[in-house]
Order: structure tokens, then sequence, then C-alpha cells
């Protein structure tokens, strides 16, 4: 990781080890990323009306390693259709590749075939002199045949799958997302992962049937969900999480990027 000169060597990010920062433009102005202690910035898709204006983008571009999140099946982004916001990124901005998540696509934009607009946009990509990061979520073959770097959402098999990659003899760069919670507070912690991971459909299966999913959750509920953030999330304090990007680069995780899950300010 490259601390900006602003950073110190003991602040929380630089113990956490991460190599990037994603943000989503909903949850805080995404202009602090400039005054954060990572050179990597990923800017998550909530939405064509949540997605910052060209002169943000532009300025960030110039502070910051930055990587825009741009759904191949979303209208503006299509490359087999209205591809026009595509034109509105800076130059200085390169472009994370993924299918879309259904809450921000239409009900066209979901029915969209996704492996033929996942080439042409990675195609697009190279043209241009860039190297796609190409998002794996539900589709990891396809992102896998689209090439580029991977872009893998931390879950119970990331180590499983990276082993596998690597000994199969995928030499490739492989980046990692994952939300982070720099605290060994297990409320804070269910506050902000534990409704995360109690979407997934082992850790769903499991919960006892109206549970809470936040600081709230007791008993059978709560030995469940604080097993589960730490499958979906890297959580404890910054050293803690620290060693766990250091675990994960040491199986062949190239790129770790962090979501502040409690805020941007935990990370500062």
């Amino acid at each position: 990781m490259t601390l900006t000169a602003s950073h110190t060597a003991d602040g929380v990010a630089a113990r956490t080890n991460l190599d990037g920062i994603a943000l989503k433009p909903t949850e805080c102005d995404v202009s602090v990323a400039a005054d954060l202690p990572v050179d990597l910035v990923c800017l998550d898709y909530e939405g064509r009306e949540a997605l910052p204006d060209t002169e943000t983008l532009a300025a960030l571009a110039e502070e910051v390693d930055l990587r825009v999140t741009t759904p191949v099946r979303a209208d503006g982004f299509d490359p087999r259709g209205d591809d026009s916001l595509v034109a509105t990124l800076p130059d200085a901005a390169e472009r994370v590749l993924v299918a879309g998540h259904g809450a921000y696509l239409t009900d066209d934009e979901r029915s969209r075939a996704i492996a033929p607009r996942l080439g042409d946009a990675a195609a697009a990509v190279r043209s241009a002199g860039g190297t796609p990061w190409v998002g794996t979520e539900g589709i990891e073959r396809v992102a896998l045949a689209a090439g580029g770097v991977q872009y893998d959402l931390l879950s119970r098999t990331t180590e499983r799958d990276v082993r596998a990659l690597r000994a199969a003899g995928f030499d490739g760069e492989v980046a990692l997302y994952a939300p982070v919670v720099p605290s060994d507070d297990e409320d804070e912690i269910l506050d902000a992962v534990g409704g995360y991971a109690a979407r997934r459909k082992p850790v769903r299966e499991a919960l006892p049937e109206d549970a809470a999913t936040d600081a709230a959750a007791t008993g059978r509920a709560r030995e469940v969900l604080s097993a589960a953030v730490r499958d979906f999330a890297i959580v404890g304090d910054p050293e803690a999480v620290g060693e766990r990007v250091r675990e994960l680069k040491g199986l062949g995780v190239d790129h770790v990027v962090g979501y502040p899950a409690a805020g941007v300010d935990t990370l500062r």
C-alpha cells in the first residue's frame, strides 16, 4: 500500500494493509477519497442518478488511482446499446466491469445478456490502453473468459477458489472486495455487517426466524452472525485486519480493496 503524504505510518489504514478503499456515492462525498491513506479508490455503482459528475471524477482521478464500477447491462454503459456515460468518465479513471446488481437496474436492463456485453466492454477498455477489472460475483466463468483482473467478493469459498485458480496455472491478477470493520467491538461489528452477512443464503438459512441481525442479536442468532461476519467481511482491530489481509495475499490475492462498512472515518 502506498501512503499519501498526509498519512502517518501508524494510522488505522496503514495497519490494515489494505491496497485500496471502496466508496459508495450515496453514503459519502466521494471527494473525501483524496484525503484517504491509499492511492487506489474504487467507486461502487448505486444507480445512474448516484454517479458522481464528470468534474468530481476528474478532480478525484488527479489525486488517486480511480476505478469506477460500470454495469455492462445498464443504459449508459451498455456496449451493445446506450454507452453514452462511458464518454463522461475522465481518461485517468479506469473501469470495473460488472454484470450489475439487480437493485440498481431496470427490468429491461436485467434481461440483457451479460457475456457478450462483458466481452465487448473488456475489449473496449483494452483498445483504450487500459486493463479491465472484471467483477466475478455470480458470473465467475464468464468473468474469467473476459480476462483482466478478476475482482472477487470475499466469501466462505474465497481461499479455496484462489488456491484452485493458482493451482490450475492462472497467473493473472486477482483483486478482492471485502467489507471492513477495523474494530474488536462485537456490537459495532454486527451493526456494520451483520445484516450484510445475513443476506447470504447459508447464513439466512441458519438464522432463527425473525432474528435480529445487528447488535441486538442474541443467543443462536448472535452465534451464527458472529461466525458469518468473519466469513464475508474482514473484522477485528486494525492489526487483526492487517493479518487477515496478509493471509489472503499469501494465498495469491494481489489487491485487497476494503469497503469501510462502519463509515469512512474508521479507516483514517
